[in-house]
């Protein structure tokens, strides 16, 4: 995703745009990409040539030698800008224009421009071993087949899976049956082969996306640059790209190794991990403000086992480790508007058992219960969710005959007010952070944002600090009713630093 910035600035002269986007008082600022994303989240396209021709009802000039290509994208973010920032104040969408999103790019700036340090010989050592576990993963997958074939194929594997082995089908595709991460999951506790598969993929998933490929993209300066991009997820969120940081696996153990890999420019300094803790569920106190959920978070008690004990009806005592894991699923499980066949898939139970304990879950808060059936109904009433700082999803899923599309809608409606503050909190929690790193003379750079964690590289002598820093930052941006936990670790790679 381009933004407004590469769009206009011609290859050669990136270097002098980057550093103009790096001094600019983001005041001054208006990207026009950013402020159509605001008003249409779930656009497919936020070019320059796209926003012109929906809404100024025209197409862009055509370029000429009197009027080279870069001069038709100036013109046409000038034209563009003010018909823009009517329809952000018309809508209510213009303070978060100004307050979150154009403060944050120069914020970004910094951030890509300084890079972040990579071990290579990390990622080498890595590249040898999985290479030997895709080549065991195979063999045993020929061996429980009883064939050789390329597992890579989904039309060979599908072959193999369902008419060789006899193997229950699932969805069919355009070429077959499909072998998707669903139907292979169903499939695991038929046959072995289910299980092999999977583990073969999310090993040369990680091999080609990460331990092969993160090397071969490092900068001239032996750093490695990743893109972040504001105009992506229709949350609110960041997302990254060239390379995908956010999609390194962070509870396997390969996942963490390819962290391991990321360390300090300077090896004198050390790697410093800032992470929001239970960011979205403390949302959801707030804005429910379910006295039960208020009270599990400014108790001080472990809050999964404060809920176990609450939806099991035994005291906090009494939680057993799987009564614990149960309510931590049912938990996350709320937040993003799960049902009771994606929680009973997700913990191996059956339909009864799981929409039994989101009924208990309910019961013990039922303010959380309120809340969410008061989001979706102003959600169909407006064709929208919105944020505490006042970011709109529109959902048209909502006005659909269709009932899967709009139960999405409706699931949508419920976790966009978490998630969308989440990700508010984070940016406005990412230039307070910034602000101070420059007012206060750091050396520590910030070099990463991942979810709901803020990555630095910081010098020995400013780890105290620089930890005091983030804390305070991070959890003071926003004033909930209850606290916002951050979490800060330090270590000589990311890996040890979570």
């Amino acid at each position: 995703m381009k933004s407004l910035l590469q769009e206009v600035c011609p290859p050669d002269e990136a270097l002098l745009c980057n550093e103009s986007a790096l001094l600019v008082d983001p005041v001054r600022l208006f990207d026009c990409g950013i402020a159509a994303y605001l008003l249409e989240s779930n656009r497919s396209s936020y070019e320059l040539s796209s926003l012109h021709a929906d809404y100024l009802s025209a197409p862009l000039p055509a370029s000429d030698e009197n009027r080279p290509d870069a001069a038709v994208l100036a013109q046409a973010a000038a034209d563009l800008a003010p018909e823009l920032e009517r329809r952000l104040d018309s809508d209510g969408s213009l303070q978060v224009m100004q307050d979150i999103e154009m403060p944050l790019v120069p914020v970004l700036a910094r951030m890509e421009r300084a890079g972040v340090g990579l071990d290579t010989s990390v990622l080498a050592g890595l590249s040898e071993e999985t290479r030997t576990g895709i080549d065991t993963l195979r063999g045993e997958i020929y061996e429980l087949a009883g064939c050789e074939f390329i597992v890579d194929s989904p039309k060979q594997l599908s072959e193999v899976l369902f008419d060789k082995l006899g193997l229950p089908t699932g969805k069919r595709t355009k070429t077959g049956f499909s072998t998707d991460a669903s139907v292979l999951s169903s499939l695991a506790p038929i046959h072995p082969i289910a299980e092999k598969i999977v583990a073969y993929r999310e090993l040369t998933k990680l091999t080609s996306t990460y331990i092969d490929a993160l090397p071969r993209m490092l900068g001239e300066d032996g750093r490695l640059h990743t893109s972040f991009n504001q105009t992506v997820a229709a949350t609110g969120r960041l997302s990254s790209s060239n390379p995908n940081l956010q999609n390194i696996p962070v509870r396997t153990g390969f996942g963490r190794r390819i962290r391991a890999a990321f360390v300090p420019a300077d090896r004198n300094d050390v790697m410093v991990s800032a992470d929001y803790s239970q960011i979205e569920l403390r949302i959801l106190a707030h804005l429910s403000q379910d006295a039960g959920l208020v009270e599990a978070f400014t108790s001080g008690m472990d809050f999964h086992q404060a809920t176990a004990a609450r939806v099991f009806g035994v005291s906090v005592d009494e939680v057993e480790p799987g009564m614990r894991a149960k309510a931590k699923a049912v938990n996350f499980g709320i937040v993003y508007g799960q049902t009771a066949h994606g929680l009973g898939d997700s913990l191996k139970i059956g339909y009864g058992e799981a929409q039994a304990m989101i009924d208990r879950y309910y019961e013990a808060y039922p303010g959380v219960r309120r809340y969410l059936d008061d989001t979706v109904a102003a959600a169909h009433r407006d064709g929208y969710a919105i944020t505490m700082f006042g970011r709109k999803r529109r959902i048209p899923e909502l006005m659909s005959s269709n009932f899967n599309l709009r139960s999405f809608g409706e699931r949508t409606a419920m976790n966009h007010p978490m998630q969308g503050t989440a990700a508010d909190i984070m940016k406005l929690a990412m230039i307070e952070v910034d602000r101070r790193l420059l007012a206060e003379g750091f050396a520590s750079r910030m070099v990463l944002q991942v979810h709901d964690e803020l990555v630095f590289e910081v010098p020995v002598d400013e780890v105290e600090s620089l930890t005091a820093l983030a804390r305070e930052a991070m959890s003071g941006v926003a004033k909930l009713s209850v606290p916002l936990d951050v979490s800060v670790a330090t270590g000589p790679n990311w890996a040890s630093a979570k």
